[in-house]
């Protein structure tokens, strides 16, 4: 193959690889182009165009996450991952690991760790690298990323739930979920939230976002009941989709532009956590982004008629 064939074959796990380190889609892309640039550009013949654009993509993202740390400390409210609606790499031997670390639990996780740790247990935890592929990457001793890991575990382990959902437990809940919406059927809603249930939003300072989690089964569920009937009557309408491998669904406004998404999670047998992400820069790469904040003034006209 020519190098061209070489980096197309190889871009799917190139870009889920960024991805996991950066939590950002247009920071993974624009990290896979610049491995690209410099595969590209090189004159040197390498022994194995895995190994090397494996380990491009991950130094440059390292950096650029070091960068995105100090926006991120400044960023207005709580950051959640950019939405993935699909995975482009998929490998059946590691298809447990590849769905858990891209969901947005697993990301925020990821999020605890340094640079260096989180690059080390992506590439050894999820896509199991051997550790001298770990270390030439990341230009640190096989030793060092075995001690990077170690950390690395004991910090995923530590805020990982205790019982997760099977993938079709998840499904069914999201059904049962997503028609209570639908109805506005809060006791419905109710039986499917767990007591400590929260709803998270992410604006970013760019679009009307919540002023701070929303906590407990009854808070959550009469929130949601009383937003969606005004959404629908300004023609928001909703679509379940998977989003980062979980349950969740695409709003988009009365043209079809996307206004935001829900993410559930799902644990022992109860939604556990709502997260929403309607900041517009997160939301560019699924499609045309809705003025979210014209269909707040619209959300709030609409409350004003119904009084």
């Amino acid at each position: 193959m020519n190098k061209v064939e070489e980096f197309e074959e190889l871009r799917p796990l190139l870009f889920s690889i960024a991805y996991r380190i950066l939590g950002s889609v247009s920071e993974a892309e624009d990290a896979v182009q610049e491995t690209w640039l410099r595969f590209d550009g090189s004159a040197a013949q390498v022994a194995s165009a895995k190994a090397f654009l494996s380990a491009t993509v991950t130094r440059i993202s390292i950096d650029v996450l070091r960068s995105a740390r100090v926006r991120r400390e400044e960023y207005v409210g709580p950051w959640l991952p950019e939405p993935l609606l699909s995975d482009p790499y998929e490998d059946p031997a590691r298809s447990a690991e590849l769905a858990d670390s891209v969901s947005m639990a697993a990301l925020l996780l990821l999020e605890r760790l340094s640079p260096l740790e989180r690059s080390v247990f992506v590439l050894r935890e999820v896509f199991g690298f051997g550790f001298d592929e770990v270390a030439a990457a990341v230009g640190r001793s096989e030793a060092a990323c075995r001690q990077l890991l170690v950390r690395a575990r004991r910090h995923m382990q530590a805020g990982r739930p205790r019982f997760e959902a099977d993938h079709q437990e998840r499904q069914e809940l999201a059904a049962r979920f997503f028609d209570a919406l639908k109805d506005g059927d809060v006791g419905g809603l109710r039986n499917l939230l767990a007591a400590d249930v929260q709803l998270v939003g992410d604006g970013g300072g760019k679009a009307p976002q919540l002023a701070k989690a929303v906590s407990g089964t009854e808070n959550v569920a009469r929130l949601l009941v009383s937003v969606l009937p005004l959404l629908a009557r300004i023609d928001v309408t909703f679509e379940p989709h998977e989003i980062n491998g979980q349950p969740g669904a695409i709003f988009r406004d009365r043209d079809g532009k996307v206004l935001h998404i829900l993410a559930l999670e799902v644990l022992d047998g109860q939604i556990q956590t709502i997260r929403s992400v309607i900041n517009p820069d997160k939301l560019g790469h699924l499609g045309p982004v809705a003025d979210a904040w014209a269909i707040d003034r619209e959300v709030k006209q609409a409350r004003r008629q119904m009084k």
